[in-house]
């Protein structure tokens, strides 16, 4: 039977996690990685060495990576992430993350909040849902008449698509980021500022805005970052389980320009982004 081993978190701050070991020893990074391409910080791999103990022996949550023989369910293998970290006080910990959601759930101990939760009882996206699907009824009724009424039906699906849309652009809306100067700006607002076309499914819920948008929120400033997947891909050869991955440019590189707005960063290494090595 596995043990439940909670990562400690004695600084104060929820969800900032201590080193096993004294770092001393280590001298913290000069700069900011560059989030698309790079070789993790040997603080990070210490930290992506914890959290994936950690994941390997909790018990609070239970989610399909895979990694299991005989398991039953669908395997979905998942980005997690590390944001190295200073507080006000000069303490060094670090922050972990999962891209979208985990075993259903936004929120779990030792992880940061997502930017916004949209699976909150009764919020606007659950409603607006719920309208979508009266919606969906309707027009399958409708087509299924042989005399139907090809007028109405097609009034039907164009409200149908405003309404989706409208949902969506409030959707959208409701994440806001912070960048260290206290800057906030919404999802639309950085993708219509750093790129011709709107953001997709999923822009707002990878790994790294939840770090940043965390350490920002309580005063902690970033010092490098590292992300790895974890578990099975059923879809793609490209996802390795425990290999580092670079931030994502769909959907990562607009929020970042703005979260990471006056921070001095790694200059962008010559070589591609892509798979890194492995480490679990």
């Amino acid at each position: 039977m596995k043990r439940n081993l909670p990562i400690q978190i004695p600084f104060g701050i929820d969800c900032l996690i201590p080193f096993d070991e004294p770092i001393a020893a280590y001298s913290l990074p000069e700069n900011f990685t560059y989030p698309f391409n790079y070789t993790p910080h040997p603080l990070c791999l210490l930290a992506v060495n914890k959290l994936q103990r950690y994941l390997k022996v909790q018990t609070e949550w239970e989610h399909n990576f895979g990694l299991e023989e005989g398991k039953a369910g669908t395997i979905i293998g998942k980005m997690f992430g590390v944001l190295l970290v200073r507080t006000e006080e000069n303490e060094i910990g670090f922050l972990a993350a999962f891209s979208g959601k985990l075993a259903g759930s936004y929120h779990h101990a030792n992880f940061v909040p997502p930017v916004y939760d949209s699976l909150l009882p009764g919020s606007f996206l659950n409603t607006g849902m719920q309208e979508l699907t009266q919606m969906n009824a309707e027009i399958t009724s409708l087509e299924s008449f042989a005399a139907n009424d090809p007028g109405k039906i097609a009034l039907l699906k164009q409200i149908r698509k405003q309404h989706s849309l409208k949902l969506q652009e409030k959707l959208f809306d409701q994440y806001q980021f912070l960048n260290q100067a206290g800057e906030e700006k919404s999802l639309r607002t950085v993708f219509r500022e750093n790129t011709s076309r709107g953001p997709g499914a999923g822009a707002g819920d990878c790994a790294v805005p939840k770090l940043l948008q965390y350490a920002f929120q309580q005063g902690l400033k970033p010092l490098a970052m590292a992300e790895f997947w974890w578990g099975l891909s059923p879809k793609s050869a490209f996802w390795k389980h425990g290999h580092f991955y670079p931030a994502c440019h769909e959907k990562c590189a607009p929020v970042l320009a703005h979260m990471l707005a006056g921070i001095a960063i790694d200059k962008k290494p010559e070589s591609k982004a892509g798979r890194m090595e492995a480490v679990a």
